[in-house]
């Protein structure tokens, strides 16, 4: 008997840490499948993410109002940074992952990179495999004629997305690294939401 308790304070402990150590098994498995992106991209990913956001960029604490529609998005890509607007006004930040290869405007499909321009939300996926999806209308014209330049396919799909089944667990961590084929990511909860409140046909403004 003098081995029961701390038999059980050990059965206890390994209850309460599994959900980190499945969390740390996520990371590592996305490092092997992908090791450039964390040595590239870890420093200034985790340096951005350390950041609280200010209470003035930032919807009041709670629910969105349920009637409440974005009216616009707009992305800058150098600070990770998604916002939402409504009324002329920031009413929700997201900080994001985005493609790979971040620096510039998407050229041709493959490249990694998160397209830069003026777009229009132009689908919404409720059975994504990442969760949800609203899609982004690249590729456009201009995009297109570029990509015809250089002898490429523009490519396309670009989404905002939240995180396939196997990493939800991962939550806000996902955003340590850069991580997409282009598309802009967030965790499920926020992609919840994002899709509960994103009217398709809004602009989306798009800022290195």
């Amino acid at each position: 008997m003098r081995g029961g308790k701390p038999r059980r304070l050990r059965r206890l402990a390994c209850l309460l840490l599994a959900p980190a150590c499945l969390t740390l098994l996520a990371v590592e498995i996305l490092y092997l499948a992908e090791p450039r992106l964390f040595s590239t991209y870890l420093p200034k990913a985790a340096a951005m993410t350390a950041k609280e956001l200010p209470a003035s960029e930032a919807y009041p604490l709670g629910d969105l109002p349920e009637a409440l529609q974005f009216e616009r998005l707009r992305l800058e890509k150098s600070a990770r940074r998604l916002t939402a607007f409504a009324r002329n006004q920031p009413v929700r930040v997201y900080l994001v992952a985005l493609g790979s290869n971040p620096v510039g405007h998407k050229e041709y499909q493959g490249d990694r990179k998160t397209p830069e321009g003026l777009y229009q939300i132009d689908a919404k996926n409720p059975n994504s495999a990442y969760c949800r999806n609203v899609g982004i209308s690249y590729p456009n014209a201009e995009d297109r004629a570029r990509a015809q330049k250089l002898g490429k396919n523009p490519g396309g799909d670009i989404k905002i997305h939240g995180l396939a089944p196997a990493f939800a667990s991962l939550g806000a961590a996902h955003r340590l690294a850069d991580w997409t084929h282009g598309c802009i990511a967030v965790t499920n909860e926020e992609m919840e939401e994002i899709y509960s409140h994103t009217p398709v046909g809004i602009p989306i403004e798009i800022v290195p």
